[in-house]
């Protein structure tokens, strides 16, 4: 099978506007990954399903990750001369910047037919906050149907395109999306039937005061 580097190179042959970088895991099983524009992100998974050489026709497990922001220290070298003739003084600064984060969707396809894989994809969004919006890939394998309505779910990504995007693990009406990580969970638990633990200590502040215990009272 091809290597994400062979197979950047004839995807970006084949649609030669597209944004498609390789994504290097530098962990043991080092499955690279290919992070694929959102614009081009359903015609790219069309090919890989489709080419002969692919034939990727199952998706088996679609994933958010979220990326906050993050601080970044740049630094820069100067060579500054030595008044006295002696050798240059390297002076360091150092400059700290917001780099914004995002969201990114990874999809893990595998080829039945040819008995290969995995091709890892990626979708970014923008940021984190107003512009959260991939391309459903549900249109090409099915398997990311329910998939995708968790993704949405639980990190709030949206999917153009696709054909029934609502919640799936929490109801209609909850806030927020619990699998961000700034996410703050509520301390009332009002849908906790038996709180206990930390739980209850949290909970207890939003309880009505109860009636006096007849050992409270010297």
């Amino acid at each position: 099978m091809e290597t994400v580097e062979q197979l950047r190179a004839r995807l970006l042959a084949r649609f030669p506007g597209a944004d498609i970088a390789v994504v290097e895991n530098s962990g043991p099983a080092a499955q690279h990954a290919l992070r694929i524009d959102p614009a081009h992100a359903r015609a790219v998974a069309e090919f890989l399903r489709d080419d002969d050489a692919l034939r990727l026709d199952q998706c088996s497990n679609v994933t958010g990750v979220d990326w906050p922001d993050k601080e970044v220290t740049d630094s820069t070298k100067t060579a500054v001369p030595d008044p006295a003739g002696g050798p240059d003084k390297i002076v360091e600064k150092k400059t700290k910047r917001l780099e914004p984060g995002y969201f990114e969707v990874v999809y893990h396809l595998y080829s039945i037919a040819r008995r290969q894989g995995p091709v890892i994809l990626r979708q970014r969004t923008v940021n984190r906050s107003d512009q959260v919006t991939v391309t459903s890939l549900t249109p090409v394998w099915r398997s990311c149907e329910f998939q995708e309505r968790e993704v949405f779910d639980l990190f709030g990504i949206q999917f153009t395109g696709h054909p029934d995007l609502r919640r799936i693990l929490m109801w209609d009406n909850f806030q927020g999306h619990p699998m961000r990580k700034d996410y703050a969970e509520p301390d009332d638990y009002e849908w906790e039937p038996t709180p206990h633990g930390t739980v209850l200590e949290k909970a207890m502040k939003h309880y009505p005061p109860g009636p006096a215990k007849e050992e409270d009272n010297p």
